[in-house]
């Protein structure tokens, strides 16, 4: 991927009903497919005055509210009555999950106005805006800023330096105003940790048994020997909750071919007749919620398009990496 050169912040975006279940096996925050699906949206209904392209978008969530019952360990989301069908009986409920959120979303762009006047750049991401409160957020509407937030909430087109060192401070001033809040990044590292470690004991376990481990909490038994009052020994059970290296987080980031590519058109129902088809199913990594001042680096917390096309991979990929456990 090149260099990133410029960053287009639209901070606090207010979104209301996203959808919720980002794949069939997770739920929660929207999947990373659904921003980098409005990324290119956004692209494409740039007017031509805009010389802006889109290479990557990071997100940083401030808020989170799903929509859905509380108490207890059993959730479920709050759904909508439809309207009755044609014949007078009442239609079919299909479970949609929903959330509000507030985010802000960092672009990394390039473009003649990326490196124009102050002003030119301010209006540039003003437009940006306009465009995208108009627009749909992983299914979800955008919201009009609330009274007495618009004046921190003014989207930005940053140039960054060619100055490691300035670059370095320039980022720093714009993770603190993205506080408080959690950045979302990819740890494939860990899930390929985890199965090294499942497979000292189970030869046999899977990536699948790794990602599993990592999503759910884990009760562990620990026996220890020791003596009653009166000298006599015996074992001890304590449990224990296993304390994964962060904030973990199951999710989607992306789809795996299932079929071979099919010519346009021979493929009944297809959406599109114009485009080649292939069937896939998603894939699946685990995610880590950070702070945003545990960044280092703009490449951190954007994600872009790592398709493999001989493998039949269409998957989002992360650049970040730490040496740290973040507790």
């Amino acid at each position: 991927m090149p260099d990133i050169h410029s960053l287009l912040v639209l901070p606090h975006l207010r979104v209301q009903n996203a959808n919720a279940i980002s794949s069939p096996m997770t739920w929660g925050f929207p999947a990373m497919s659904a921003l980098v699906g409005l990324m290119h949206a956004l692209e494409r209904k740039l007017p031509v005055s805009l010389d802006i392209e889109f290479e990557r978008v990071g997100v940083i969530c401030h808020h989170f509210d799903a929509q859905v019952t509380q108490g207890g360990f059993t959730r479920a989301f709050h759904l909508t009555r439809n309207p009755i069908d044609k014949s007078g009986d009442t239609a079919a409920i299909v479970e949609e999950g929903r959330v509000h959120l507030e985010l802000t979303l960092v672009f990394a762009v390039r473009g003649e106005v990326c490196h124009g006047s102050e002003e030119a750049r301010d209006a540039a991401a003003k437009a940006v805006a306009d465009i995208v409160a108009g627009m749909r957020i992983a299914g979800g509407s955008v919201m009009p800023s609330l009274s007495g937030q618009a004046s921190r909430q003014r989207p930005a087109l940053i140039p960054l330096d060619e100055s490691d060192e300035e670059r370095d401070a320039q980022f720093k001033r714009l993770r603190r105003r993205w506080l408080p809040g959690f950045a979302l990044v990819l740890r494939d590292d860990l899930l390929a940790q985890r199965l090294s470690e499942m497979q000292q004991d189970r030869p046999d376990a899977t990536a699948l048994d790794a990602w599993l481990d990592l999503s759910r909490l884990n009760h562990e038994c620990e026996r220890i020997a020791t003596t009653d009052e009166g000298g006599n020994p015996h074992d001890e059970i304590h449990w224990e909750i296993r304390r994964p290296p962060g904030w973990i987080v199951p999710i989607p980031i992306g789809y795996g071919a299932l079929s071979d590519t099919f010519e346009p058109g021979t493929v009944a129902n297809s959406r599109d007749t114009s485009t080649p088809f292939r069937f896939v199913e998603s894939l699946y990594s685990v995610g880590q919620w950070i702070s945003p001042h545990r960044l280092e680096r703009p490449q951190d917390l954007l994600w872009y398009v790592d398709n493999d096309l001989d493998a039949g991979l269409y998957r989002l990929q992360n650049d970040y990496r730490t040496t740290n456990t973040i507790a």
